[in-house]
């Protein structure tokens, strides 16, 4: 009996898959003293960790060290965009009672700080661009929702390519175009995905809103997402907040960097941005906030007293024992890879968590969020060696932020995008403006060379 298209189950994994795997993984594994041996840089990071020199950029910097008598010596961590501090940025809009992303998306742009009418203008041009083509919502988004925003928001980024008739120009004011007209639509591609994928895939009811164009993005995420477009000020405040501090991070995250190494290439605008959402969508990168959340969760199952600070303590020595919730030994949003004493973003958002939870009578457990963030370095000192500090990171508080909005955690990730996209335009079109060669790193060979083995003869 022939087998029908129809009857083959595509995501099985069959034994003979199996097989192919296990010998797909015994020939690829490298053993660790090569890296030594040739001083290869693994992760573009040297064996302390610290990432390697690979470009320039004016967009962003990330200072977590000063050089003193030729060492490095840790200090608190420190975000810059287009050369100011973020912790001033947000003071000055924040004193203003302003929202910010849209300021710092032009800053991010243009190298600049928006007077009055700029900003007006800017507002203006991104909320003009706050439309999808006619059915894109019915013929794209709504078509196979997938459970991952993520992969729905790339597929939709990489079908917008076909609306568009000059898709292929990389001049930079084209790809300005291209950057503002995906800034302003982000939320809505997230949203929308979302309310796809829980109407076909969950049974909820399917509503679409329009976004109102008077509206800062950040209102409009939750303007569109609500069923009845309902918040408050505050929510949409630290929303906003939560974006700028996500917008950029830096030339060396991995999301960015993919940004480079892609328009490095000379491809389109829609190929490169849907590249950088693969990066960003790995646990590693943008999925962090979400395990935070989860193991919170379980946090509060197991510890019985919140304000207990022994058994707080016990619960995090088992998580680095592998005895507690994933058993992978990992305190997530506690660690970063530049930032060890503090990590700027954190430290910024922290006091606004603070007023959402008790806005949202969430004050006990942002209390055991902050035992947490204080005890989980001193478990970590006691059972790894540490060439630098440990301290909590942006997602520590990100999560639980989006978890007292309200928003599902099929969001989290796709809201960072909605953040990110600022950067990586920026990035891009530094890239397309000083572009001389295609990013091509080298690989150091491991596998010895062989005779060739005639069919026959083979085992």
């Amino acid at each position: 009996m022939i087998e029908t298209a129809n009857e083959i189950d595509y995501s099985a994994v069959t034994p003979e898959i199996m097989e192919l795997a296990k010998k797909a993984y015994e020939s690829t594994i490298i053993d660790s003293e090569l890296y030594k041996k040739w001083d290869v840089k693994r992760g573009l990071r040297d064996l302390k960790g610290k990432g390697v020199l690979a470009g320039l950029t004016h967009i962003s910097d990330v200072h977590a060290v000063d050089i003193i008598n030729g060492e490095s010596v840790p200090v608190d961590g420190s975000l810059y965009y287009r050369g100011y501090e973020v912790r001033d940025l947000v003071r000055g809009f924040n004193t203003r009672g302003d929202f910010g992303f849209e300021e710092i998306t032009y800053l991010l742009l243009f190298d600049k700080l928006p007077n009055q009418k700029e900003l007006k203008d800017f507002r203006n041009l991104l909320s003009g661009y706050r439309t999808l083509p006619k059915n894109f919502v019915r013929d794209v988004v709504m078509k196979a929702p997938s459970s991952n925003m993520m992969n729905t928001l790339a597929r939709s980024v990489l079908t917008l390519y076909s609306y568009d008739s000059a898709a292929e120009d990389i001049s930079i004011p084209n790809v300005l175009r291209q950057s503002l007209q995906l800034i302003s639509i982000f939320p809505m591609l997230s949203v929308y995905s979302y309310q796809a994928y829980a109407h076909y895939q969950k049974n909820e009811s399917l509503f679409i809103h329009m976004p109102d164009r008077e509206l800062s993005l950040a209102e409009n995420l939750l303007y569109i997402l609500r069923p009845d477009s309902s918040y408050t000020e505050l929510e949409a405040k630290i929303l906003d907040i939560a974006l700028v501090l996500h917008a950029d991070h830096g030339g060396g995250n991995n999301s960015t960097f993919t940004t480079h190494v892609v328009t490095s290439t000379g491809t389109d605008t829609y190929s490169s941005v849907a590249a950088s959402l693969g990066s960003l969508k790995g646990p590693r990168h943008g999925g962090a906030n979400v395990k935070v959340v989860e193991m919170f969760e379980d946090m509060k199952k197991v510890v019985k007293d919140w304000k207990d600070e022994d058994e707080v303590r016990r619960y995090l020595s088992d998580i680095l024992d592998k005895k507690a919730f994933d058993n992978k030994g990992l305190i997530y949003g506690v660690g970063h890879a530049v930032y060890s004493l503090s990590d700027p973003r954190e430290v910024v958002f922290k006091s606004f968590v603070e007023r959402l939870a008790h806005e949202k009578n969430l004050d006990e457990e942002f209390a055991l969020y902050d035992i947490v963030q204080r005890l989980a370095p001193e478990e970590i000192a006691k059972r790894r060696p540490i060439y630098k500090g440990v301290c909590a990171n942006v997602d520590f508080y990100s999560g639980f932020v989006y978890k007292m909005l309200d928003l599902p955690q099929e969001l989290y990730t796709p809201i960072f995008a909605c953040a990110r996209i600022s950067g990586w335009s920026a990035h891009r079109i530094e890239e397309l403006s000083n572009n001389g060669k295609i990013i091509r790193p080298a690989f150091k060979s491991a596998q010895p060379i062989r005779d060739y083995v005639r069919m026959e003869d083979r085992d």
